[in-house]
C-alpha cells in the first residue's frame, strides 16, 4: 500500500511520541542512560519529519484551484469579522478561541479543514520571523473567570496539629485546640492591551484567511504578554496581577521562598532543587525557569578533567524546554527571556533571577473574552495597520511556597 506524504508524516510523528514518552518513563525512574537514548532516538527522527512538512507544503501550494471545503458557519463567521475589521470595528474572540489559540487546549472548534485560503493563488505560507515564547503559558492552571470581579482563592496555612498525652494525665481535662490556619490569595482583573502592526498588503487575503492571520497575530501577542506577567508581575508597587516574583497572599505574606545564590558553580542546583518543599518530601511536577544565558553558562560548566558538569539535553519536540541531568538528579527547565540572567556581569544583589517549582502552583484567570479591532490611521504613511487587542486578566501563585527563587547573592555569600 502506497502511503500519502500525510500519513508518513503522522507516522514519523507518532513514533517521536512514542519514544518522547519512554524518555519521560526513564527519567521519572532516574534511568539517565535509557533517556539519553530515547532522545537521541526522536531527534533522529526529526529530518524526517521535516522532510514530509516540506512535501506536505509543497504539494499544498502548487495544488490545483479547487473549491476548499469548509464549515460554512465558520466561513460566514470569517467574513463578518473581516467586514467588521475593514469597518474598523472591534471583533470578539470567545472562551472557547482564546483557549485552543493561546493555552494549545485543543477541545474547541478548529477553523477549517485543509487550507484556510482559497483560491491557491494566494499563498498560505505566512512566515512569522520570530521563534517560540517560554513553554510557561502552557504549564501553569488556567481558568475562566468570566462575569467576576475577582476571587478570594483560600490555602491552607499550616495544618491541624494532633496532641498527644497520658491517659491518666489527660482524662476530665480539655484538650488542647490543634485548628488548621487558612490563608487566600487574591486574583483580580488586570487590563492587558497589545498593539502589532502588520503590512496592508495582507488585507488581499481572502476573508477565511485574513481573519486567522489577524488572530495568529493578535494571540501570540497575548502570549508573549502574558508571559511576561506570569514571570514578573504588572510591575505596580501594589499589583493588580501578581507574578511569581511579586505573589503574596491578601496579609502580605510572599508566597514564594528565596534562596541566595552567588554564582552558576558546580552544586548550585542543590539550594533549589532540595530548597523547594517540606522536610519529608522532594516536592514532585518541579521545574527551573532560567533565561537562555543562564542555561549556556550551566553547559559551560567543566571539571578537573575538562568534561562537563551538567549535561543537557533539548526536547526535540520543543526547543524551549529540556533536562539538565547531573549524576542521579534530573531538573527539567524551561527557557524564559523575561526572566533576569544570574550569570549576567551586570545583575545586581538581590536580584530576583532563577525560578524552582511546579508551574501548577500559579493560577492565570482569564475575565472573559479577548477583543481585537484594525486600525489603518497609525502608521498610514508606513501602510502598516494596527492590530489592537484588549483583555481581562489576573493571576497568582496559589500554594504557600509554590516556587523557589534564586536570589543573586554577594559572591563571598556561597551558593546557599
Amino acid at each position: 500500500m502506497n502511503l500519502t506524504n500525510r500519513q508518513k508524516y503522522m507516522d514519523a510523528m507518532n513514533r517521536r511520541a512514542d519514544l518522547l514518552a519512554k524518555a519521560d518513563e526513564a527519567a521519572s525512574a532516574g534511568n539517565v542512560e535509557a533517556l539519553k537514548d530515547y532522545t537521541a532516538q526522536a531527534a533522529a527522527i526529526n529530518p524526517e519529519i521535516e522532510g514530509y512538512q516540506a512535501l506536505m507544503e509543497q504539494e499544498a501550494r502548487f495544488a490545483k484551484a479547487e473549491p476548499v471545503r469548509v464549515d460554512p458557519e465558520v466561513t460566514d463567521r470569517a467574513e463578518d469579522r473581516f467586514e467588521a475589521l475593514r469597518k474598523h470595528d472591534s471583533i470578539t474572540f470567545t472562551m472557547d478561541e482564546i483557549m485552543r489559540d493561546v493555552f494549545g487546549v485543543r477541545n474547541a472548534t478548529t477553523l477549517a479543514t485543509g487550507t484556510i485560503v482559497e483560491p491557491t493563488r494566494v499563498d498560505p505560507a505566512i512566515t512569522d520571523g520570530v521563534g517560540p515564547l517560554s513553554s510557561i503559558l502552557d504549564q501553569v492552571t488556567v481558568t475562566d473567570l468570566t462575569g467576576s470581579q475577582g476571587i478570594k482563592e483560600p490555602y491552607l496555612k499550616q495544618d491541624m496539629a494532633a496532641q498527644a498525652g497520658k491517659v491518666t494525665t489527660l482524662a476530665g481535662t480539655a484538650r488542647t485546640a490543634s485548628d488548621p490556619t487558612f490563608g487566600a490569595v487574591a486574583i483580580n482583573p488586570y487590563e492587558t492591551n497589545v498593539t502589532t502592526l502588520v503590512d496592508r498588503n495582507l488585507s488581499r487575503l481572502t476573508p477565511v484567511a485574513y481573519e486567522e492571520k489577524i488572530r495568529q497575530i493578535a494571540m501570540r501577542a497575548l502570549r508573549r504578554k502574558l508571559i511576561t506577567l506570569i514571570y514578573n508581575g504588572d510591575g505596580q508597587n501594589s499589583p493588580d496581577m501578581y507574578g511569581i516574583k511579586t505573589a503574596v497572599d491578601v496579609a502580605g505574606v510572599s508566597m514564594v521562598k528565596a534562596v541566595p545564590v552567588s554564582a552558576i558553580a558546580a552544586g548550585f542546583l542543590d539550594s533549589l532543587v532540595f530548597g523547594y518543599g517540606g522536610d519529608e518530601e522532594l516536592a514532585g511536577g518541579a521545574r527551573l525557569f532560567l533565561s537562555k544565558a543562564d542555561l549556556q553558562a550551566i553547559g559551560a560548566l567543566r571539571n578537573s578533567d575538562s568534561d562537563r558538569i551538567y549535561e543537557i539535553v533539548p526536547d526535540p519536540a520543543n526547543p524551549n524546554t529540556g533536562r539538565i541531568s547531573d549524576g542521579g538528579l534530573i531538573v527539567p527547565y524551561t527557557i524564559g527571556s523575561d526572566l533576569t540572567a544570574l550569570s549576567a556581569s551586570g545583575t545586581a544583589a538581590d536580584a530576583m533571577t532563577m525560578l524552582y517549582g511546579n508551574p501548577r502552583n500559579y493560577t492565570l484567570g482569564l475575565f472573559g473574552p479577548y477583543s481585537i479591532r484594525v486600525d489603518e490611521s497609525v502608521k498610514a504613511i508606513e501602510r502598516m495597520n494596527a492590530v489592537l487587542g484588549d483583555a481581562f486578566v489576573g493571576g497568582n501563585v496559589t500554594m504557600p511556597d509554590g516556587f523557589v527563587i534564586a536570589k543573586k547573592a554577594a559572591a563571598s555569600s556561597g551558593n546557599s
